[in-house]
Order: C-alpha cells, then sequence, then structure tokens
C-alpha cells in the first residue's frame, strides 16, 4: 500500500516538521511493516512552467519525426518571447497546454537542461512527458497535455504535486483496513495521539423503494449491496490533475474520470467499489453463484470460464463481473468518442454503481483459482469494513457529481442481510498475562477504544469490536492491540537461566561437525526448500510401494505444483546441481544436512495451544503426535571434476567412490562403524551403489546408499553424465555412534608393513574380503587399504585382484618379521576360508 504523506495530511494533523521517515518511525512501532520512504522530486529545481504550443514545424529528413515548436511560456523565460523547443512527440497539437522545463532547470535523476543544437534547430528547453518527470505511467507515454484553464507560465512542480514523499507499506493479511488512507490514517493518529478525520463519516440517505433493482440469492456471499446511479455525465469530462496525481503516487494508473473515482474512493475508503454502464445493463442486477463451466470475458478482454463456487454479478443477459475480483467487457464505461464529421462526442452518460460487501474466502479461491489477483480481491480477501460501502458509493456519487457534471438520482438501494456486532468477552488483566507487564484496566480500555472498540465492564469486559476489524476474533487478539499501541519495544527482554555447562545437544554438536567436515572436504552447502511434487518420485524411479511416496501434503502450499513435504533431499539438491551447471558451474559437489518429513500410518489433528499459559504435557502429547516423523537426513551430490587438471597432472572426475567416501567420513565423525556393501535402490545404477549399514543395538540398519545415479535418472532430471550422490539418516547413524571422544592410540614402535594381493570371482565384494582380512589378523592390524584393482587375462576370465596394504603394530614392543608374517597369513587364510580368496601368484 502506497500512501502519499501529503494525502494522509488531509485526514490527521502530523506536525508540520514531520518528515516521510518520522511518520514510518511511528508507523512501525504501532505494528506496520513500512518497507521504503520514497522522495518524489528529489533532486527537481526548476523552472517548470505551463506553456501553450503556438505553432508546430514538421522536419524533413530524419529517421524518425521531428517537431521545431514555439512555445508560450509567459515572463518564465525573463523575454516573454516565445520559447523554441525540438520535440518528437505527436501526442499534442497547436493551442494544446503543455508542461516546459527550461534551460537551468534539474530533472529527477540529475538531469540538467541546457540550450542544445539538435537535428539543425536550437532547443531552448524541452516539452515533459509523466515519465520525464516521475510521475509514473497516465496511460500515454507520451507529453502531458494540461487541461486550458491553466493559466501559461504557472509553476508545474505545484500544479502537478511533483515533491512529496510516499511511504510503502507491506500489509499484513491480518490488517486489511490498512489497505485505505482511511486505515493508515488511523493507525498514525492513533500513534501521534491525535484526531482523526474519518472521511467515511458522511451524510448518507437512506434506502428507499425506487432505487435500480437487486436482487440477491446468495446472501452467504454477499451481505450487503448498495446501488446509486448518477446520469448526464459529460462524457468529455477528465479528470482533475489532483485526482490523477493522487492515483499515480499511490501506484495506480488513470484511466477515465468515472472509473478514476471508483479507483480513488477505493484507496481512500478501502470499499472496492464498480462503476456500470446504465446503457448495457439488461435488467435487474442480480448476485448469484456461478453456472459449472459457465462463460464470461473480464474486463481484460480474456474469456474465462467460471466455477460453481464463484459469486458472480449478473442481469437478464448473465454475468456482468466476478463479484469482488473484476468486472466485465459488457458493460464497461465507454470512452469518449468524437464523430469527425458532426463533432458529436459520444460515451457514457449514465453509471450505476455498486459498493458490496463479500465473502472473503470466497473472492479469495476465485482469485486464486482464475489467477486473477485485482486491487479489489486483495482487499475483499483480506476483510472490508461492510459498514463503509453505502458512505463509499455516496463518495463516489458526490465526486460524479462534481468533476462530471451529473446528477444524482433519489433512489437507492440497500440489501442487508441480517447481522449483529461481534462482541468478545476478556478480562481486564488479561493483557497482562500474556504480555507479562502491568498495564492496568484503564490503559486496556484507552487502547481498545483507540481502535475503535466500544467496551463495558470492569473486571471482566464486553468488548464490541468494529465492523473494520473481522481479524479481531478473540481475547488473544485484543490483547495484541494493547501490546502493540503501547510498544513492543516497551516490554521487557528476560534471557532464561540457564544452568552452567550446558550447551548444545550430542546431535546439534554432530550436524556441525558434519557441516564442517563436507564444508571442509570442498563441498558447498545448498539450501533448498522442503516441498517436492509426487512426479519426482516417478523421475528417481522408486518403487510404488516405497516408503518414500508416503508423503505428508500441505493444506495450502506455496506453489501447486509441489504441495507435498520432502522424505528425501535428493530433489532439492540434485534441482540445485542442474541450476548452477546450466549456468556454466560444471564441476560441481555439493551437499545439504535437513529434516525430511515421513508420513505415519493414519494423520493426526493438532490442537490449538493456548498462549497465556504453558501448554500442559497431554496438550504437547497431543501436538507432537499429530506431526509426522522428522529425521535429519545428510545428502551430497557431485558432479563434473573433482580435482582439477593442471600443471600438477591430469586431474580426476568426480565418481562413486567420492560419494562413498562422504558417507565413510561422516560415519568417523559420528564414532560408528559403517558396512559399505553392493546394493541396489531407486535412483542409483545398479551396479555402482553402496548400500550403508550400521548396527544400532545389535540390529542391522540400512541407514542410507551411495554411489552412482542411474542413466535414466540422469536424463529424466536434466543432470550431467555420471552424477553421483549419497544420502544416509543422521539420526540412526549418531544411533549406531559412540558419543564419547575416543583419543587416537600412540605408539612408539616401528609399524611392519606387508602388501598382499588375492584373487577372488568377480561377483565378489571388497568389503567382504576386507572383514576377512580384518578378522583374521587379530588385534596387530593397525589398518588395512585397498590400492589395487586389477582385470585380465593374468588373473583368469571372471576374476579380479584386490591388492592391500596391510599395517602391523604393538602397542609393547617391536614386532618380528614372523609376528607380522603370521598375522598375514592368518588374515589370507580366513579370506580365501570365507570368500575363496587365493594369494595370486601361489
Amino acid at each position: 500500500m502506497r500512501v502519499p504523506l501529503s494525502w494522509l495530511r488531509e485526514y490527521v494533523d502530523l506536525p508540520a516538521g514531520e518528515t516521510g521517515r518520522d511518520v514510518a518511525a511511528k508507523l512501525v512501532d504501532a505494528g506496520l511493516e513500512v518497507e521504503t520512504v520514497e522522495q518524489l522530486g528529489g533532486g527537481l529545481g526548476g523552472p517548470l512552467v505551463v506553456g501553450q504550443v503556438l505553432t508546430i514545424e514538421e522536419l524533413e529528413g530524419f529517421r524518425k519525426p521531428i517537431r521545431f515548436c514555439t512555445v508560450n511560456v509567459g515572463t518564465a523565460n525573463g523575454t516573454g518571447e516565445p520559447q523554441e523547443i525540438v520535440c518528437g512527440a505527436r501526442n499534442f497539437a497547436v493551442g494544446d497546454k503543455v508542461v516546459v522545463v527550461l534551460p537551468g532547470a534539474v530533472l529527477p535523476g540529475d538531469f540538467a537542461i541546457a540550450s542544445r543544437k539538435t537535428y539543425g534547430r536550437t532547443s531552448h528547453g524541452m516539452i515533459c512527458s509523466g515519465d520525464e518527470l516521475g510521475m509514473g505511467d497516465d496511460g500515454t507515454h507520451g507529453i502531458i497535455v494540461l487541461p486550458h484553464e491553466h493559466e501559461v507560465g504557472t509553476d508545474a512542480i505545484e500544479l502537478l504535486q511533483l515533491v512529496d514523499e510516499v511511504l510503502d507499506i507491506d500489509i499484513t493479511p491480518d490488517r486489511g483496513y490498512c489497505m485505505s488512507l482511511r486505515g493508515i490514517a488511523r493507525e498514525a493518529a492513533t500513534a501521534y495521539g491525535l484526531p482523526l478525520r474519518d472521511p467515511a463519516l458522511i451524510d448518507v440517505p437512506a434506502p428507499n423503494s425506487y432505487g435500480y433493482p437487486v436482487k440477491v440469492d446468495d446472501p452467504a456471499g454477499c451481505d450487503r449491496f448498495t446501488a446509486r446511479t448518477v446520469t448526464g455525465l459529460d462524457p468529455e469530462a477528465r479528470s482533475p490533475i489532483w485526482l490523477t496525481r493522487r492515483l499515480q503516487k499511490a501506484g495506480m494508473r488513470p484511466i477515465s474520470l468515472a472509473v478514476d473515482i471508483t479507483n480513488y474512493v477505493m484507496l481512500e475508503l478501502g470499499q472496492p467499489l464498480h462503476a456500470y454502464d446504465r446503457s448495457r445493463i439488461d435488467g435487474t442486477i442480480g448476485v448469484r453463484r456461478a453456472e459449472q463451466g459457465e462463460k464470461f470475458t473480464t474486463l481484460d478482454g480474456v474469456a474465462r470460464t467460471l466455477d460453481a463456487e464463484d459469486l458472480v454479478i449478473t442481469d437478464n443477459s448473465g454475468p456482468i463481473g466476478i463479484a469482488g475480483v473484476m468486472g466485465g467487457a459488457g458493460t464497461e464505461i465507454a470512452d469518449s468518442v468524437t464523430n469527425p464529421e458532426t463533432g458529436q462526442v459520444t460515451g457514457t452518460t449514465e453509471v450505476v454503481v455498486e459498493a458490496a460487501h463479500f465473502d472473503p474466502v470466497s473472492i479469495s479461491r476465485t482469485a486464486r483459482r482464475l489467477k486473477l489477483s485485482s486491487e479489489a480481491s486483495k482487499r475483499f480477501e483480506r476483510g472490508v469494513d461492510p459498514q463503509a460501502a453505502a458512505a463509499a458509493a455516496q463518495r463516489t456519487v458526490d465526486l460524479l457529481v462534481l468533476l462530471a457534471g451529473g446528477t444524482a438520482e433519489a433512489g437507492v438501494t440497500e440489501y442487508l442481510a441480517p447481522g449483529a456486532p461481534r462482541s468478545i468477552a476478556m478480562s481486564a488483566d488479561h493483557p497482562d498475562r500474556v504480555a507479562g507487564m502491568d498495564y492496568g484496566r484503564e490503559t486496556v480500555v484507552r487502547r481498545l477504544q483507540e481502535v475503535g472498540c466500544d467496551v463495558y465492564g470492569q473486571d471482566e469486559l464486553v468488548v464490541t469490536v468494529p465492523s473494520w476489524r473481522p481479524d479481531l476474533a478473540e481475547p488473544n487478539d485484543l490483547a495484541e492491540e494493547v501490546i502493540r499501541l503501547e510498544g513492543y519495544g516497551n516490554l521487557p527482554s528476560t534471557l532464561p537461566q540457564v544452568p552452567s555447562g550446558r550447551g548444545l545437544t550430542a546431535r546439534q554438536q554432530l550436524h556441525r561437525r558434519v557441516g564442517r567436515a563436507l564444508a571442509g572436504a570442498g563441498y558447498v552447502e545448498a539450501l533448498s526448500y522442503p516441498f517436492v511434487g509426487e512426479q519426482v518420485f516417478d523421475q528417481l524411479q522408486l518403487p510404488a510401494d516405497d516408503a518414500a511416496r508416503r508423503v505428508v501434503k500441505l493444506v495450502n502450499p506455496i506453489s501447486d505444483e509441489e504441495p507435498a513435504l520432502r522424505t528425501t533431499l535428493l530433489p532439492g539438491l540434485l534441482g540445485a546441481l542442474r541450476r548452477n551447471d546450466s549456468r556454466g558451474s560444471h564441476d560441481l559437489a555439493l551437499f545439504e544436512t535437513g529434516s525430511v518429513f515421513l508420513a505415519a500410518g493414519r494423520p493426526g489433528v493438532a490442537v490449538r495451544l493456548p498462549v497465556d499459559r504453558r501448554p500442559t504435557d497431554e496438550e504437547i502429547a497431543t501436538l507432537d503426535a499429530a506431526l509426522p516423523a522428522q529425521p535429519r537426513y545428510a545428502a551430497v551430490v557431485l558432479a563434473g571434476a573433482r580435482e582439477q587438471a593442471g600443471w600438477w597432472g591430469k586431474g580426476r572426475p568426480a565418481d562413486w567412490a567420492d560419494a562413498v567416501q562422504a558417507a565413510r567420513a561422516l560415519a568417523a565423525l559420528a564414532g560408528a562403524e559403517l558396512v559399505v556393501r553392493q546394493g541396489q535402490y531407486g535412483p542409483w545404477h545398479p551396479g555402482r551403489c553402496a548400500e550403508l549399514v550400521v548396527t544400532v543395538d545389535g540390529d542391522e540398519q540400512v541407514i542410507g546408499h551411495a554411489g552412482e545415479l542411474h542413466p535414466r535418472v540422469v536424463k529424466a532430471l536434466g543432470l550431467p553424465a555420471r552424477t553421483s550422490a549419497m544420502e544416509l539418516d543422521l539420526d540412526r547413524l549418531a544411533a549406531a555412534g559412540d558419543e564419547s571422544l575416543q583419543a587416537p592410540r600412540i605408539s612408539t614402535f616401528p609399524v611392519a608393513t606387508q602388501d598382499v594381493a588375492l584373487i577372488v570371482d568377480a561377483s565378489v565384494p571388497a568389503s567382504a574380503v576386507e572383514d576377512a582380512l580384518h578378522e583374521g589378523a587379530g588385534e596387530l592390524l593397525e589398518s588395512l587399504r585397498l590400492f589395487d584393482v586389477f582385470t585380465g587375462e593374468q588373473v583368469g576370465g571372471g576374476k579380479k585382484s584386490l591388492a592391500y596394504a596391510l599395517r602391523f603394530r604393538a602397542a609393547d614392543r617391536t614386532l618380528t618379521a614372523e609376528e607380522s608374517t603370521a598375522a598375514r597369513d592368518a588374515a589370507v587364510a580366513l579370506a580365501g576360508e570365507r570368500t575363496g580368496a587365493v594369494l595370486r601368484g601361489a
């Protein structure tokens, strides 16, 4: 919501020296989000005056049409002589009043104006457009043509209200009343302790039986409908400068007088309005639900298919507007048209003004389904003051009579569904208990009255909520009003007393170590949104019965294409890798740690927790039971080069082994023994997939997978070739680990190294051989490393050679050659017994 400070001052007598930033600070203290304060006309300097075009000479021989004009600017140029100006615009003629900037002036953007030679003539100034003056779009994109009543030489800076301050306020959904100057003025008046001149407090005639006929078939969707008629409008009447400038400053484009007036009143009072050309309405105006599949063309010229939930405005011919969203092209206010032969001007001369109140939920659903968000729908879905409809209609009628020369018909139509003001019972000390402060009854009552509430009672208050505050529904809402008006900054800040010696939990410490370790290994952290579309599971080739397909769906997703919470980190990480690769970064190593959301067998219903006391253990347990399981996962993805080529060597591409190594590094951090064995699952290549296994309480558990992605997955997701990935459950990894820190064993005795090459069947995994070597070598084995894998004729078909480096060391002595050889032989013997391994060359 853009709020010009000059307009705001009409309703509140702000101190003369208050700047836009001062007012913004007050509104921020009152709980509004002021994003920016825009300085209009900053750096603008005259002379900038009204001029009248005397002559126009068309210059020939140039690529585009150029005109040499003489303009009467009065005595503003110091001589009284016509000003010679070269201009390329063509939307003005001899006799028109225009805005002229003379040499010596400075336009927005520090654009200094001086006499200069161009197109063979000397131009002494400029004839200005709205864009050049920072006025915004007026729909013409051309020269400003002023009404003829303005005198030549008049200061255009003041006439066009070019210098002002505009507050850009982000209105939250619960503060719909602030989407109007009336609402913002109320907040400013309260913040400054000043009286408010409410623009809605005007005399409104009582409804009668001879107004325009209206029939409401859906009182739940439309509980109030006011219709007024104005005749005898001048089709040539134009919006005055003050009206167009206020619309432009508020971010709206002037269109025509009747439409500008309805937009102006909407900005002023917050009540959306619509003006129909009465000559195009066929019979009674009605309000009903649309028929399923009914067709309708809106003002933007788009043919739309309606749903049975949509609320529409109708006449005898069918829909003439989508209620609260947009009017129809069939009853649009007609632009004035001049007959070139007779000079007669035709256009809309009679209008019916609609001011209604519609159900916010219905309007929101229609606007979202049609993807048709309008200024009207934004206000209706946030809540509009139903009692402002009659005043808004009267204000519109008054302006049409004043500015368009119309005549207001005496008939007043007002449909009103039965209703009563809303009242809330609240104890007088409820805000005190919520805020932890002692406000006292007098302060509570005073603040609620400033909001517009009627308050009765002593210790137990009965608060009648004003019609413009539909967001006030329970005592906590009233407490919030008291607290924000008293100032959030005045609330005490009390830090909890934490017993000494306590810091991060073991789980938190592990998560931090994981992030640091992966970053140190060259991975870059990528944080992705926790939302997915279910089609991604097909792209990842997950089985139809896979647990990852059981998702938790959101009722109000940010995107309809991603309505579910993630059960795996891979879609977000792979999406980040794809985006970076498409933008030229081909050597990528990304990681993410975060929660996934695993649906339970039957979703629970969350309870609404109180805010005036600590929830009970039962309430917290009920809330926890309704939530999905949220284990924390870690994942990495790799593509391109893992080691760059250079003078030091050829480099190395990233492959499945890097993904497996990332899992091993995380297991070492958790103090867990990770078993890596051949596996097959979903998105991974069946021949290059490692299954990650840990033992928790004596039970083996698969906690993740690592390896190269399947080529079909790579193609479906648009990833680089040979992309690798790893994902594991950090919580189960931590459960398998030892939280206590284990210091490394240090021996002063030398190491004994033995190398061994074993030939096994090609189908035997290296991990099985390693397990047998570890167990057979016994306690003397310090470490074991696979340093070579060989296949070929030398080892036979269907065979492979695995070469290992074994390091032996004793803590209390230097090992003899016989001892290390015996340990090696024992290891080889057990490997042969379990896997069929034989020494190469034996």
